[in-house]
């Protein structure tokens, strides 16, 4: 194992980046939510930059300023896991050395997007960008978003193998990947369960860990859940503690009210908790006043609308 990688085990929530009505960065309120993170819902690491850190609207230079203001708030409090992946492979390497300067924990490189690279230079990508740093990387194996061919647990396995890659986020709806790379790879590679579908499956399947923008708002349940699977042994008593998570997942799964984008939604809930949930970058565009209204009533009836409450249920759940 060429790197402590029990380090990289738990619940990493994929860390907003909070921009103000202008649509300008706001790396106050940024600091804050990921202190936040960190100090009161006691992640076990973040990942920023990533999908629900909206990359894909920054540009070079502001992933930059990120990466800068990450290494200021965190100040090795938790691990912190860049997301320095780029369609290009060059843009990717370096991004990837702009966060080794700013002590990025490791790296999360996405699957290079949009073109439609063949599998063979998916690869070779990965490759070229493992020969750049001395940091582990994390293959974002996300090919929904990237319209990207994707790689198989027996290709990941091979770049295991080879030390190019040393964990992953798998981010399906199935958990297939999860319990064969469990298998192929074991210890050998942190795995993450990476979506918000079935996050309980997942963990139940061998994750070593869950990554999503859900854990913006969910994470100390998301813990309860974990160390009663992972820790425990009882998976019965995780279901329970995924069901008070569950009402949550639906009202984006569900588009409970509307068609509106995931993180506007856990930036309203922050904003009925009393924290700042700036503004995404448009084209996600913040709740209406009357999607602000359902959001608020689906929250009453699930409890979710005082969060406290929510945890009494999860630390005292008992199994079924």
């Amino acid at each position: 194992m060429p790197y402590a990688l029990e380090r990289f085990r738990g619940i990493f929530p994929a860390a907003l980046t909070m921009f103000d009505r202008d649509n300008d960065l706001d790396e106050e309120a940024t600091a804050r939510h990921w202190d936040w993170l960190i100090t009161h819902q006691k992640a076990d690491g973040l990942i920023i930059t990533g999908t629900s850190g909206e990359f894909i609207a920054l540009t070079y230079e502001e992933r930059v300023r990120v990466f800068k203001l990450a290494r200021d708030v965190v100040r090795g409090r938790v691990p912190v896991i860049f997301g320095s992946g780029h369609y290009s492979t060059k843009l990717t390497i370096k991004l990837s050395e702009e966060a080794q300067k700013c002590g990025a924990d490791a790296l999360i490189v996405i699957l290079p997007y949009y073109q439609k690279p063949s599998k063979p230079a998916v690869i070779e990508h990965f490759r070229r960008v493992r020969k750049a740093t001395n940091l582990p990387i994390m293959l974002y194996n996300n090919p929904h978003n990237s319209a990207c061919v994707d790689l198989n647990p027996r290709e990941i396995a091979q770049l295991v193998e080879e030390d190019v890659l040393h964990m992953v986020k798998s981010t399906y709806g199935t958990v297939e990947p999860i319990h064969d790379l469990s298998l192929m790879v074991g210890n050998r590679m942190s795995i993450f369960y990476g979506s918000f579908l079935a996050a309980y499956e997942g963990l139940c399947a061998g994750a070593h860990g869950w990554i999503s923008g859900i854990l913006n708002v969910v994470t100390p349940a998301a813990k309860a859940m974990r160390h009663a699977i992972v820790v425990e042994n009882d998976a019965r008593k995780g279901f329970q503690i995924w069901k008070r998570i569950l009402p949550v997942v639906h009202l984006w799964t569900y588009q409970q009210i509307g068609p509106v984008s995931d993180l506007a939604i856990y930036r309203s809930i922050l904003k009925f908790w009393g924290f700042c949930g700036g503004y995404s970058r448009d084209p996600f565009f913040p709740l209406d006043e009357e999607q602000e209204r359902k959001l608020a009533e689906l929250l009453k009836k699930s409890g979710w609308m005082d969060p406290q409450h929510v945890l009494d249920g999860v630390y005292s759940a008992k199994p079924a």
